[in-house]
């Protein structure tokens, strides 16, 4: 089974508009792509973490819509043009995509990752590089948190630096659930996950039970209902790793939640915003700069006893 993409050449302004009408018009997915691409005119779209670039198209785009097989590509182009007034028809022509074992070529995108001095974190398909390190198997999934990102890895090394050991620790934002387990594996007594998206329970869960953690995952109002969430529980480690805007908007609230002594550690934080983060926290803990990677650095302070 094959399938066939019509591949038309846009400008900017048009690049949107089109894409909706070919969805419209029959198009199983449309993509925009930079028409310059590989050449010395392309150029990078990117924004702020966390914020919604405005237009996703560049000056001269290319919008890719792949259709049935047996579908007549210029029956849906020109329903699509006629929808947004379009004439004559952009430039376009066709390409055929072969069918292909989809599930290895994506598995093939995902090797193991190795972070910090011992930590593997290791996809269901692949084999642990060492069974004797601290070994995370955990597929890519709807929930944040492979290893991959800087603040995630950041965290996980700040962790396996200051081993949990025999302490309660609190994940806030645990997505995928990660961080929770690497606490769990580095000897803490308790691992309290909490995070805003049903699915990143649910995913979280899940992993735990794959890696032989006994972790608690909670969404926010069902955490402050259980015994752990009550108001007054404090944690020895709190880990939130989200970004600046949130974080500092939580600020009473995640260092509400250390105990005395305890220690608090952020990620999702840009290098340029670390100060800002940190002068939210300040009434209650210093908070400063533990390491920076690619950009993003991981907050850390103790709360005083």
């Amino acid at each position: 089974m094959s399938w066939t993409e019509i591949v038309i050449e846009v400008a900017l302004d048009q690049a949107e508009s089109l894409s909706d009408a070919l969805m419209e018009a029959g198009a199983l997915s449309v993509s925009v792509e930079d028409a310059d691409l590989d050449t010395d005119a392309e150029r990078p779209l990117y924004g702020e973490p966390g914020m919604e670039i405005p237009v996703a198209a560049w000056e001269h785009s290319r919008v890719v819509a792949l259709i049935e097989e047996g579908a007549e590509p210029a029956a849906i182009l020109q329903e699509a043009a006629q929808a947004l007034g379009l004439d004559p028809l952009p430039a376009w022509h066709t390409r055929v995509v072969e069918e292909q074992d989809w599930v290895r070529m994506t598995q093939a995108q995902f090797d193991p990752i190795h972070i910090g001095k011992n930590i593997w974190v290791v996809p269901s398909w692949h084999s642990a590089p060492d069974p004797q390190a601290l070994v995370l198997e955990l597929d890519p999934g709807l929930a944040f948190g492979t290893g991959s990102h800087p603040t995630t890895r950041l965290c996980m090394e700040w962790l396996e630096s200051h081993a949990p050991r025999g302490k309660r620790v609190l994940d806030y934002g645990c997505g995928s659930g990660i961080l929770a387990m690497v606490a769990h594996k580095l000897g803490a007594a308790q691992v309290i996950g909490v995070d805003i998206d049903p699915q990143a329970i649910i995913a979280a869960g899940e992993n735990a039970a794959r890696n032989h953690c006994q972790i608690a995952y909670y969404l926010p109002d069902d955490f402050a209902q259980a015994e752990c969430g009550q108001l007054g529980q404090r944690y020895d480690v709190v880990v939130a790793n989200i970004l600046s805007s949130p974080l500092k908007l939580m600020a009473p609230m995640l260092a509400g939640r250390v105990a005395p002594g305890g220690q608090l550690t952020l990620s999702g934080v840009l290098a340029r915003q670390a100060e800002e983060v940190a002068q939210a926290y300040a009434p209650y803990l210093k908070l400063e700069v533990w390491a920076e990677l690619d950009g993003w650095v991981a907050l850390s302070g103790r709360l005083p006893g």
